[in-house]
């Protein structure tokens, strides 16, 4: 996700929260923080080491995979005492003072985290009370506590209560609920070829930009869904932007956004990206949040030719990203209609991001490294499976041949 944040972080923000750079970087310079063990990637942390942290974990998690235990302890020790989250902590042993800046993207993403993983039950009971205190008086939050209200931060906050086991309809600050917040960035239906679509936030005029990363991250919150989405069934898309039904006005309101993303993406699969100055580039990190969108409303005719794009084109982009952009990638596999976390254009998704952390528990043999990560490539993937597979075969005929020896009871042991 992208959020709009102060010019002392703006360069990190398109490959941090987004993990969307417009093209494919160089290798990463050395980072100026060592890398934690337990700590997934291999790039400095200063500005997204929770966020990566928590998606890696969130996409084992939907990939079907345990993750390891270190993990899971890295990312409760980087907790301050209140509850909240900062980006990274190199010395977690240190009490959180006012300098450390936390946020709530940090802390929502790393709450998603952990509920799912059910290992830091204390954490997220006090991470949503943190989160709870400082919602603001329209009902929404900021990427700051006390900062006006976005779509991005009141979207994955939703996500994180959600998982938490929080009504989210039901909590409400001066009468008013985080949907009520995501409504008021919702672009009117007589808003042209931005009809539907979703602000980061309203301008210094109160004007209401279409912004596309902002629409995927409403879709989602829209629907109380955190950042993995969910694979639904095929659903019909409405034939145009509609007006809220009064029985249900976030659905309307999700479906609006998924119609506006579906047409931004409909003629080249993928949406783009500009920085000042610069020649649009293809943003990797936002279609695949617009993807998990569509396909987590059952849209899957409207995420296939996306689903293509990226499949096709993914691959540099995401060994170069790291940790969090295989995270996304494995987030569009597990949601949309046809893809496969184990061949996504040709690569084992599961066997990349794994390779960028702590080993797993049911991966026992160490990985081979690949570009700028420590990346497994597939062919040491189907490596390791024919092994396993032979080594199987070899463990077995030597019991079989042990019974017929010694006439002795069956017996097994543990590879």
């Amino acid at each position: 996700m992208n959020v709009r944040r102060s010019a002392a972080v703006l360069a990190t923000v398109v490959t941090v929260m987004a993990a969307t750079p417009a093209v494919a970087a160089g290798p990463s310079p050395s980072p100026s923080t060592a890398i934690p063990d337990g700590l997934y990637g291999t790039a400095d942390p200063t500005y997204d080491g929770v966020w990566r942290q928590s998606l890696a974990l969130l996409a084992q998690d939907a990939a079907g995979v345990e993750p390891a235990g270190k993990a899971v302890t890295w990312l409760v020790g980087q907790q301050c005492a209140d509850g909240a989250f900062a980006a990274f902590r190199a010395d977690p042993a240190k009490a959180c003072d006012a300098k450390v800046m936390v946020d709530t993207n940090s802390t929502a993403a790393a709450v998603q985290a952990l509920a799912n993983d059910g290992r830091g039950d204390a954490a997220v009971t006090r991470a949503v009370t943190w989160l709870k205190s400082i919602q603001n008086p329209d009902g929404g939050w900021g990427y700051s506590p006390g900062g006006a209200s976005d779509a991005n931060s009141t979207s994955v906050v939703i996500g994180a209560l959600a998982d938490a086991g929080v009504t989210v309809p039901n909590l409400q600050k001066d009468g008013k609920s985080p949907y009520d917040a995501l409504r008021k960035l919702a672009l009117p239906c007589d808003g042209g070829a931005d009809a539907g679509a979703f602000a980061y936030q309203p301008d210094k005029k109160g004007r209401l930009a279409a912004n596309a990363d902002a629409t995927a991250a409403a879709v989602l919150g829209l629907s109380g869904q955190s950042l993995p989405g969910s694979r639904q069934d095929d659903a019909e898309a409405p034939a145009k932007c509609a007006k809220p039904d009064p029985d249900d006005p976030e659905m309307a309101l999700s479906l609006n956004g998924a119609l506006w993303l579906a047409h931004a993406m409909a003629k080249t699969g993928h949406l783009t990206t500009a920085l000042p100055g610069a020649k649009p580039q293809p943003d990797y990190g936002n279609t695949a949040d617009a993807i998990v969108a569509l396909s987590s409303l059952g849209l899957h005719d409207q995420a296939a030719k996306p689903l293509h794009w990226l499949e096709t084109h993914s691959k540099s982009w995401a060994a170069q990203a790291g940790p969090a952009a295989y995270a996304q990638l494995v987030f569009v596999a597990t949601t949309a209609k046809g893809a496969d976390v184990h061949d996504f254009g040709g690569q084992n998704l599961v066997t990349l991001l794994n390779a960028t952390g702590p080993t797993p528990k049911e991966i026992d043999e160490p990985q081979t490294a690949g570009p700028n990560e420590k990346a497994a490539s597939d062919d040491n993937d189907g490596s390791l499976n024919v092994a396993w597979t032979v080594g199987g075969i070899l463990l077995l005929a030597a019991i079989v041949g042990a019974v017929l020896i010694t006439r002795s009871r069956k017996h097994g042991r543990r590879q």
